[in-house]
């Protein structure tokens, strides 16, 4: 009975393996929100590191965080070198593209708890009511991206960060002097 059981258990573990393997290993996580402001007013938030203290849900997460920054804030190249608590992990943030009143896009790199690369972009839309602000949050996930993606509903909690955050910088934005 016991060899019964602990074959039924193999199998289940290599039928999972396999089904987290044919798992698509790219994925791309988005929110949008309307600030009640002109993309002038919104950019210098999104283009300077050190500003993300005023905004970033991660910056809530864990206030003492240790950061390093490296060349000239709001230029492509420019880097913050992060070391949190286990809500926000340690890697860096690297401005890769900056299109003034437009679009920042930032490759991370994650170093902790899992390893990774994504790009991360945020968008400026001009629109009647405001300027919308697109966040997303792409990349390739490998064998251990794909398990999580089985076991926990990473488009939620990612996304759900990223409303957070859109909430945080339209509170600050627009309640500015």
């Amino acid at each position: 009975m016991l060899f019964y059981l602990l074959l039924a258990f193999v199998i289940f573990i290599a039928v999972f393996l396999i089904y987290v393997a044919t798992r698509n290993p790219y994925f791309l996580y988005e929110r949008s929100g309307i600030i009640k402001a002109t993309p002038e007013k919104i950019f210098p938030y999104l283009s300077d590191f050190q500003k993300g203290y005023k905004w970033s849900p991660y910056e809530k997460k864990d206030p003492h965080m240790q950061k390093i920054f490296r060349g000239p804030d709001g230029q492509v190249g420019s880097v913050m070198e992060f070391e949190g608590n286990k809500d926000t992990g340690s890697g860096q943030l690297e401005f890769l593209k900056i299109i003034p009143y437009e679009l920042v896009e930032i490759q991370l790199t994650m170093i902790k708890p899992i390893p990774a690369v994504n790009k991360v972009q945020y968008k400026l839309t001009p629109e009647p009511e405001g300027t919308k602000l697109t966040w997303t949050m792409s990349g390739k996930g490998g064998f251990l991206g794909k398990m999580m993606t089985v076991l926990i509903d990473c488009e939620k909690l990612i996304a759900d960060q990223f409303t957070e955050g859109i909430n945080n910088l339209k509170n600050v934005v627009e309640n500015e002097d």
